[in-house]
This record gives structure tokens, C-alpha cells and sequence, in this order.
């Protein structure tokens, strides 16, 4: 059965970093995408990796920042997340599309059920 699935997640002081993961059985042949809400904020795509991870795009505000990489051999798509900042708090999703990589939510058939990521000291 596909699924995607976020375990982590946390608590990270200011200029911090943390690691997400997303276990995507099932969708090796997808592109995966890292979303992001924050409280009264729509959803917004923060990374894309495609299949083979030889192509990544990142949203401005954390490029630099963020790396996105998948493992196909253990099924998992990683965010590793350096120099947190307060504003990255939210909760963080991954999703799963057959095409190409997109920024619209909309756009994805499927989705994890969501990881807290708080930026505090």
C-alpha cells in the first residue's frame, strides 16, 4: 500500500538545524515535494526532488538553506533544514505527484499527514 509518512519534527532553537523525513513507499517513480503551513497561512512548497533526485527546486526563502535528497533504496525523501529561523516554523508535509515538480498544493495526489517543526529558543 503507498503511502507517505513524516515521522520528526520538533522543537529547534534559532539558527538551528533538523532533519525531516518522509518514508515514500510506493512512489519511487514520483516526484516528492516538501509543503509547509504555518497558523492562519496557506500552504506553500518549500522543496520538489524528482525520481531520480537529479533535479531539486527550492522556494527563495530557504534556498541556501535547505537541502532536499532521496534514498530510493530505503523509500525515503529527506529536508535537511540548517540556520532555522522562526518564520520556518510550521507544520511541514511531503506529497507525491506522477509529473514534473510543482509549487501548487493543488497539483499533488498525495500527502503525509503533516510534521510540527517549531523554531524557538
Amino acid at each position: 500500500q503507498s503511502q507517505l509518512v513524516e515521522p520528526g519534527g520538533g522543537l529547534v532553537q534559532p539558527g538551528g538545524s533538523l532533519r525531516l523525513s518522509c518514508a515514500a513507499s510506493g512512489f519511487t517513480y514520483y516526484f516528492i515535494g516538501w509543503f509547509r503551513q504555518a497558523p492562519g497561512k496557506a500552504r506553500e512548497g518549500v522543496s520538489c526532488i524528482s525520481p531520480t533526485g537529479g533535479s531539486t527546486n527550492y522556494a527563495s526563502s530557504v534556498k541556501g538553506r535547505f537541502t532536499i535528497s532521496r534514498d530510493n533504496a530505503k523509500n525515503t525523501v529527506y529536508l535537511q533544514m540548517n540556520s532555522l529561523k522562526p518564520e520556518d516554523t510550521a507544520v511541514y508535509y511531503c506529497a507525491a505527484r506522477g509529473l514534473y515538480c510543482s509549487d501548487r498544493p493543488g497539483s499533488y495526489n498525495y500527502w503525509g499527514q503533516g510534521t510540527q517543526v517549531t523554531v524557538s529558543s
